[in-house]
C-alpha cells in the first residue's frame, strides 16, 4: 500500500498520473524513445566508482545507435576513470534532459570496445580536440590512437516522459513511459 491522506472514493486521487500512464503499444513507446534520443546530443552517464561503489555521473556525447535505436554508443578515452568504472561494474544509467522538461533514464549493460575496426567505424575527427595529441606520432587523437574506445550500452530498461500540453481537464504535461527488460529484448 502506498501513502495516501485523501479519500477520493472511486475517483483517481491523481488525475495527472492517471492520464500520463496511458498504455501505448510497444512500437509507439520505442519510436518515442528513439525519436527523443535522436534529438539529444549529450546525456549523463552514471557509473559506480571502483571498490567504493559510490555513484559518479559524467556528461558524455552520443556517438551512434544500434539495435533499432535503443542501444547507444559513445566515444571515450580508454585511460579515463569511466572506463575503469565500467570494466569493474558494467551496469550504468544514462540520463537525458531537455530544457522543455522532456527526459529519459535508460539502464543498461556496457562493454568497452577497443577493437580498431569498431573505433574506425564510428570515428569522428572532432575527437582530436577531446583526446589530444601527445606528440609521439601514435597518441594523436586520430582513428588509430589506442586511447580511443567505444562504450556500447545495451539498454535493459527505460523510463521517459515526453511533453504534450492540452487545455482541458487535468494537466497532460508529460506522457510517462516505461520499457521493461522483456519489452526491450523484443526490439533486438
Amino acid at each position: 500500500m502506498s501513502y495516501s491522506n485523501a479519500d477520493t472514493r472511486s475517483k483517481p486521487a491523481d488525475p495527472y498520473k492517471e492520464k500520463i500512464l496511458k498504455k501505448p503499444s510497444l512500437r509507439n513507446k520505442v519510436e518515442d524513445l528513439v525519436a527523443f534520443t535522436d534529438k539529444c546530443k549529450f546525456c549523463t552517464m552514471t557509473t559506480r566508482m571502483g571498490r567504493s561503489r559510490l555513484f559518479i555521473s559524467r556528461c558524455i556525447a552520443l556517438t551512434a545507435k544500434e539495435g533499432n535505436g535503443i542501444d547507444l554508443l559513445f566515444h571515450a578515452n580508454s585511460e579515463s576513470g569511466k572506463t575503469d568504472d565500467l570494466t569493474s561494474d558494467p551496469d550504468t544509467n544514462l540520463s537525458f534532459l531537455t530544457p522543455s522538461d522532456v527526459w529519459a533514464s535508460i539502464r543498461g549493460k556496457t562493454s568497452v570496445e577497443t577493437d580498431r575496426n569498431i573505433v574506425k567505424n564510428f570515428y569522428s575527427p572532432a575527437l582530436k580536440a577531446w583526446i589530444g595529441d601527445l606528440g609521439d606520432g601514435k597518441h594523436d587523437g586520430g582513428q588509430d590512437d589506442p586511447r580511443i574506445c567505444v562504450i556500447r550500452v545495451k539498454a535493459i530498461t527505460a523510463q521517459y516522459a515526453i511533453s504534450e500540453i492540452c487545455s482541458w481537464g487535468a494537466p497532460n504535461v508529460n506522457r510517462l513511459r516505461q520499457l521493461s527488460e522483456k519489452e526491450l529484448a523484443q526490439c533486438e
